[in-house]
């Protein structure tokens, strides 16, 4: 029997005493990165935000088993954000759809989520209205006409059904419901009421398909609204990627226990302090860039060079070598060598340990003594 099928459904509870303290020092953690950010300049806030976005929308995707471009999530992000970040490229359709839902769901928070706005974020993700090879119903409720909607793994023929969702002729009366519950005024934790709003409609899974990143994204419109603000400087998905099967093996035993759903959000709740404990890492990173690009400000480096000192502040993959620098860079190997020279020179790069052919080069961070 799952959650839906009780006759308690969709009254949902939990033990607040056993939630206390970790609901507080989640709560605690929230409120100091929020207050680091707020010391931050203008800048890099967005810089911040527009790591936070990627991350989110790729790892989100990857849930699904889905690999999109980084940088053209990136490049999407910064081109609606009306950020110039330099070096953007084009995005595919399917990645523009991603984004636009993300946006919508984290600028936009403060709007109703709606039928219709949930219609059109489907709409979004599958602008070909196909998941994969499969054609699938786009910017409506599922209608079961392939049969119940489950979730299975494993071959054919020994299939394991995880879940089953509830019938089609449902989910008009339960959407309404979930969206009324949603909208209200609530005396809930804000935290508590995201962890509830993820489970409540992913266990409804009223769509064909991406029902987990729409579930996300209302995950993420909640803590937004609980925090009042339209920048987003931690990523849930990119946290649930890292334990992504401890994510699937405790959505599962919910749903197939009772109506008390304490495990659930003790689970929600430490992911969360491990993504806001992850924020600092980028944190860190923003600043590290930023004092990077303040050392070299005022130093006459050509296009080449930032660009590819860009690529190696975000993460480069891989070693940088000449051979690299030129395809990157789009020129021959004796001007990627002049290039590399010069940013040596300045102390900009470094050589790797290693020579000969192998030569590679990376950052130079720390700035020397006068």
């Amino acid at each position: 029997m799952y959650l839906w099928q009780t006759s308690e459904w969709p009254h949902f509870s939990w033990d607040e005493a056993k939630l206390s303290k970790l609901l507080a020092q989640v709560s605690r953690e929230q409120g100091r990165l929020l207050g680091k950010m707020e010391m931050l300049g203008f800048d890099l806030r967005n810089e911040t935000h527009l790591r936070t976005l990627t991350e989110e929308v790729v790892k989100s995707s990857e849930i699904e088993g889905e690999k999109l471009e980084t940088e053209q999530v990136r490049s999407s992000i910064a081109r609606r954000l009306g950020m110039d970040i330099g070096g953007l490229i084009a995005s595919d359709r399917h990645v523009e759809g991603v984004v636009e839902m993300i946006l919508d769901a984290t600028r936009n928070a403060a709007a109703p989520l709606t039928q219709e706005r949930l219609f059109a974020w489907h709409a979004a993700l599958f602008p070909t209205g196909h998941s994969g090879m499969s054609q699938i119903q786009v910017g409506r409720w599922r209608d079961d006409h392939n049969g119940p909607m489950q979730v299975v793994s494993g071959p054919i023929g020994r299939e394991k059904i995880h879940y089953q969702a509830p019938p089609a002729e449902r989910l008009n009366d339960e959407m309404d419901r979930f969206l009324a519950w949603l909208e209200q005024p609530s005396e809930q934790d804000p935290l508590l009421h995201a962890g509830l709003a993820h489970l409540w409609f992913v266990t409804i899974h009223p769509f064909e398909d991406g029902n987990g990143r729409i579930a996300r994204a209302i995950a993420d419109m909640a803590l937004t609204r609980s925090e009042q603000s339209k920048q987003r400087f931690y990523s849930m998905s990119a946290q649930i990627r890292r334990q992504h099967q401890a994510y699937y093996d405790t959505l599962e035993w919910t749903q197939k226990g009772g109506m008390q759903i304490t495990q659930w959000q003790e689970w929600f709740l430490n992911s969360l302090l491990c993504a806001i404990k992850g924020a600092e890492q980028s944190l860190s990173h923003t600043l590290r860039k930023a004092h990077f690009w303040e050392r070299f400000a005022k130093e006459p480096l050509n296009q080449r060079q930032i660009k590819i000192l860009n690529k190696l502040l975000e993460g480069f993959e891989g070693k940088l070598t000449t051979s690299k620098w030129a395809k990157i860079a789009k020129c021959s190997q004796d001007t990627a060598y002049r290039d590399i020279l010069d940013l040596i020179k300045r102390k900009a790069l470094q050589k790797e340990i290693g020579g000969g052919r192998n030569t590679s080069y990376g950052l130079s961070l720390v700035q020397e003594k006068q």
